[in-house]
């Protein structure tokens, strides 16, 4: 924990950082590109001299060939000529040494004849690791919080007599998930921008982020940041003005910027995704987060918080959580079938196999919340405090599973999916 924190900070530090040292302006090939024949050199333009290091640029093939030659100065340049490159994708590493005295360093890659490898497929990374999956989930814990506390009081509570002091205790937890959201992304872009790199994490702090900055990801990240940033501005105005009409816009948007991990994740970018794998993703993400976030709000701060709103949140949440279900259910079904080409993946491949424990951990809440509509809901209004207090806790154990759900969620979406089959033969020869 003590580490996500120091990435964090030095995530809000890398502006101040970057006017100390070279910074990167362009480079030759361009970073993501794809060519029609290897390049004889490799040009990497600074903002001011720097001094190269004996292997200074490493062109490198998917099984980590070098192709790069010694590299050497031209002004404001560094330069490595290139030998003949064959078809296929290749991962530029470089480091040089500025003016200030600090190693700084950074990883593009670019494509002949073919896509250029995703940055955080360059060669050397090592891909997501536990930290990058609790990390993750926290990034989930975070937005469902957020939009599910305001889904509870925008729908659920609509129109009732809410007492003031319960009103900013869901502000207040609005405003936690906001900020768990935004600082467990500055930590998930860190650790994925530090993976691509491949360096100690000193030395990480000097690196050149804007080819991570540019990927899809990397884009979601900065649009999710500045908009949830706005999100939370609202529940602020909202705690100041005693506006709760506020809390509106708030949850439609925080419910839009969601959608930033769909669009940059597996159903937006893998061979076979189309806007409608997009879209179910979104939908997915979206109605899980009210439900399991409400229900966690409706547990934490309604049931114990104003118990005279047991009954009539009870019942608004029931009804609300059916419809989300449905959703959740037939944008999972659908994006199941297109992610797993075979039945058999389902055991054989990691993905499949992590995809059938969220399965049945839905499935084993879904059952906790047919025993809550079907027998719980019929019985609240003879019920007597000590039911009430009974039901209670069989909440928040079907909060704890939505918990679990999160978790596996956040394995799954940094878990590749099978491929698809495909008919045409491809070049993975130097890979």
């Amino acid at each position: 924990m003590r580490r996500l924190l120091l990435i964090s900070l030095a995530a809000l530090a890398f502006p101040a950082a970057a006017s100390a040292h070279a910074t990167l302006r362009y480079t030759t090939p361009p970073f993501g590109h794809e060519l029609q024949r290897g390049p004889a050199q490799v040009v990497l333009h600074f903002d001011q001299t720097v001094k190269v290091l004996p292997g200074s640029i490493n062109v490198l093939n998917g099984v980590g060939k070098q192709f790069a030659l010694n590299s050497r100065t031209d002004g404001r340049n560094v330069v490595a000529n290139v030998l003949p490159l064959k078809l296929g994708g290749y991962t530029v590493r470089w480091r040089a040494i500025s003016a200030d005295s600090h190693v700084v360093s950074g990883v593009w890659t670019f494509g002949v004849r073919v896509p250029a490898p995703a940055v955080a497929n360059a060669y050397g990374a090592g891909g997501p690791t536990n930290t990058e999956h609790v990390v993750r989930w926290l990034w989930f814990l975070g937005l469902a919080l957020a939009i599910g506390a305001l889904g509870l009081r925008v729908i659920c509570l609509r129109g009732l007599a809410v007492p003031r002091a319960l009103e900013r205790k869901i502000l207040v937890a609005s405003g936690l998930g906001v900020v768990l959201a935004m600082h467990a992304g500055i930590a998930a872009f860190s650790l994925r921008a530090e993976d691509a790199l491949q360096l100690p994490f000193g030395n990480f702090l000097y690196g050149d982020l804007s080819p991570m900055a540019a990927t899809r990801f990397g884009q979601a990240f900065v649009v999710m940041t500045l908009g949830f940033a706005l999100v939370l501005a609202l529940l602020y105005l909202s705690w100041l003005l005693d506006r709760t009409e506020l809390l509106v816009p708030a949850f439609v948007l925080s419910l839009l910027f969601a959608g930033g991990l769909s669009w940059s994740g597996h159903d937006a970018l893998d061979p076979g995704s189309t806007w409608k794998t997009a879209i179910a993703d979104w939908v997915h993400i979206g109605a899980a987060s009210v439900w399991i976030g409400g229900l966690a709000t409706m547990v934490g701060l309604v049931w114990y918080g104003a118990p005279e709103l047991r009954r009539v949140a009870f019942m608004n949440f029931s009804r609300m959580a059916t419809v989300l279900i449905a959703l959740v259910l037939a944008a999972g079904t659908y994006l199941s079938i297109v992610r797993l080409p075979h039945l058999h993946d389902l055991w054989t491949e990691h993905y499949g196999q992590v995809l059938l424990i969220k399965v049945g951990l839905v499935c084993f809440a879904l059952l906790w919340g047919a025993f809550h509509h079907f027998v719980v809901a019929p019985a609240l209004q003879r019920a007597d405090t000590g039911f009430l207090t009974r039901i209670g806790r069989s909440l928040a154990g079907e909060s704890l599973v939505g918990v679990a759900v999160l978790l596996v969620a956040a394995v799954l979406v940094d878990s590749k999916p099978p491929p698809r089959p495909s008919t045409t033969p491809t070049v993975q020869a130097v890979r």
